[in-house]
């Protein structure tokens, strides 16, 4: 039987197509903003374009803030993918003042290079993944060195327990491209739009979720 994700729903983020990605592979995904629907589910999602402030204030009016806490706090497999990432953490220099979920400490911070330099903010495009030998994720099993995936953000988390990171990726530095702690994945890149590649890593949250 096909698990049931809760992909969740606060306007902001390519909710549809990670809805048709997660189908793709194996689930039966809804795009919800139901608590009930979260807590029946066997996974939850937390996509995200857009800022950091805004999608705060949102994701608190339409009540999905407890439910989100609850889900974290549990064993459920839980996917944060971009700013559903990077809402993980304390704070973000996009919204001083802003207090994020604050599962993870650490800062979300902003590419900062000099304006003639060949490294262009946003960081957009594909990229490819160095993976932290001592935190060897389950949903990054059969993901190679050498694959590419799909970036568009001009903040990234800057975890302070550096045992969290996954994988890093170069961008004129090397930032944490991905987390890992049990049951949940968080990437700043787009799995959903990254082909191939992102389908492995869509498969394998499916698999635990199941």
């Amino acid at each position: 039987m096909k698990p049931l994700i809760s992909v969740i729903d606060y306007g902001m983020g390519n909710l549809r197509s990670v809805q048709k990605a997660l189908e793709k592979a194996g689930a039966r995904a809804v795009v919800t903003q139901s608590p009930a629907m979260i807590k029946k589910s066997q996974a939850v999602v937390l996509p995200g374009v857009g800022a950091f402030g805004e999608a705060v204030q949102r994701l608190k009016s339409e009540k999905i803030w407890s439910s989100l806490e609850t889900v974290l706090n549990s064993e459920k497999p839980f996917l944060g993918i971009c700013l559903g990432y990077q809402l993980l953490f304390d704070r973000s220099e996009e919204a001083p003042g802003v207090r994020g979920l604050g599962y993870f400490r650490g800062p979300v911070v902003r590419f900062h290079f000099p304006k003639k330099g060949r490294n262009k903010v946003p960081h957009m495009g594909w990229n490819n993944l160095a993976f932290n030998r001592n935190n060897q994720s389950a949903y990054l099993r059969g993901v190679g060195g050498s694959d590419y995936f799909y970036f568009v953000h001009s903040f990234f988390p800057e975890p302070k327990d550096r045992a969290l990171i996954a994988s890093t990726t170069a961008y004129g530095r090397p930032f944490a491209s991905a987390i890992s702690r049990g049951a949940l994945f968080a990437c700043q890149f787009h799995p959903e739009k990254s082909g191939d590649q992102g389908q492995i890593i869509l498969r394998n949250f499916v698999k635990a979720a199941a």
